[in-house]
C-alpha cells in the first residue's frame, strides 16, 4: 500500500531507507547496513532507464535480504536530456580501462543522485517520523572519477542541506547519508558481499541488457563488474551475451 509506514518488529532499533537499484553495489550496501542491525526499507526509483531489468532485480534483492518494506517510485527523468541511459543515444561499449576513468560518460544522468537522495530522505521521514533520518547509498570509489554525484563532497553537501531543509533537522534529529562502500574497490565490494551472503546472481548491472535481461558484456558497467569478480577471485554468476566485442559466451 503506497505511503504506508514500515512496521518493524523492534521499534527501538535503527531504521534506514536503502536506495536499491538492483545492482551489485546497492545490494551490498544494504546488506552491510543490515549486518549492523539497521532495519532497511528499500527504495527503488523507476526513472525511465533503458536497463529496466534492474527494477525487477531490486524486488528480488529486497526480498532476499529481508527489507521491512520495498517501494518503487516512478520519477521520470527522461526529460533530462543528454544521457544514454534515458535517451536514444548509444551506450558506450568495448572501452579500455583507461577510458573508463576519463571524463564524465554519456551514461551520466543529470542530478540523478540528488533526486534519489531527496526522495529517500523524504520517505525516511515518513517511515520513521520520530527517529533520526538515515539513508544508505552504494556510491563507491570506482564511480568517483566519472560521476560527480558519487563523490564524497557532494554526499556531505547534500547531507548538510537535508539537515537544513527537513523537519528532522529542525527538531535536532540527525540526518545521515551512509556510504558504506565509499572507499572500496569493486573487488573489495564483491568480497564484502560474498562474506555477507549476497546472492550476486539476482543482481543486474548492465546498461544495455537484451530483451530477456541478459547482460551485454560490453558496456562500462559489465566491464567493471566482470573485472571486479576476477580480481576478487569470486565466481561471476552473470549471464553475458558477450564478454567482449564479437565474442559470445
Amino acid at each position: 500500500m503506497p505511503g504506508a509506514r514500515a512496521n518493524p518488529s523492534n521499534p527501538a532499533s535503527r531504521g534506514a531507507v536503502a536506495l536499491l537499484s538492483g545492482g551489485l553495489d546497492s545490494a551490498v550496501a544494504m546488506a552491510a547496513a543490515m549486518a549492523e542491525g539497521i532495519q532497511c526499507a528499500a527504495l527503488t526509483i523507476d526513472y525511465g532507464q533503458r536497463h529496466r531489468a534492474e527494477i525487477d532485480a531490486a524486488g528480488k534483492v529486497a526480498r532476499r535480504l529481508g527489507a521491512v518494506r520495498h517501494e518503487v517510485i516512478r520519477m521520470d527523468l527522461r526529460p533530462f536530456a543528454g544521457s544514454a541511459l534515458t535517451g536514444a543515444g548509444e551506450v558506450p561499449k568495448d572501452r579500455d580501462e583507461s577510458a573508463l576513468g576519463a571524463g564524465i560518460p554519456t551514461t551520466y544522468v543529470p542530478a540523478r543522485n540528488m533526486v534519489f537522495l531527496s526522495l529517500a530522505v523524504g520517505w525516511a521521514e515518513s517511515q520513521w517520523p520520530a527517529r533520526d533520518v538515515e539513508v544508505i547509498i552504494g556510491v563507491n570509489a570506482v564511480d568517483f572519477s566519472g560521476y560527480p554525484d558519487c563523490r564524497e563532497g557532494f554526499i556531505r553537501a547534500f547531507e548538510a542541506a537535508a539537515r537544513e531543509g527537513t523537519r528532522a533537522g529542525a527538531e535536532n534529529r540527525a540526518v545521515r547519508v551512509h556510504t558504506p562502500l565509499a572507499a572500496l574497490s569493486k573487488a573489495e565490494i564483491i568480497q564484502l558481499g560474498a562474506t555477507l551472503g549476497v546472492d550476486f546472481s539476482i543482481t543486474r548491472s548492465c546498461y544495455d541488457p537484451d530483451a530477456s535481461g541478459r547482460a551485454c558484456g560490453r558496456c562500462d558497467a559489465c566491464a567493471i563488474r566482470r573485472r571486479g569478480f576476477e580480481a576478487a577471485a569470486v565466481p561471476d554468476p552473470t549471464e553475458y551475451t558477450r564478454t567482449r566485442a564479437g565474442s559470445a559466451r
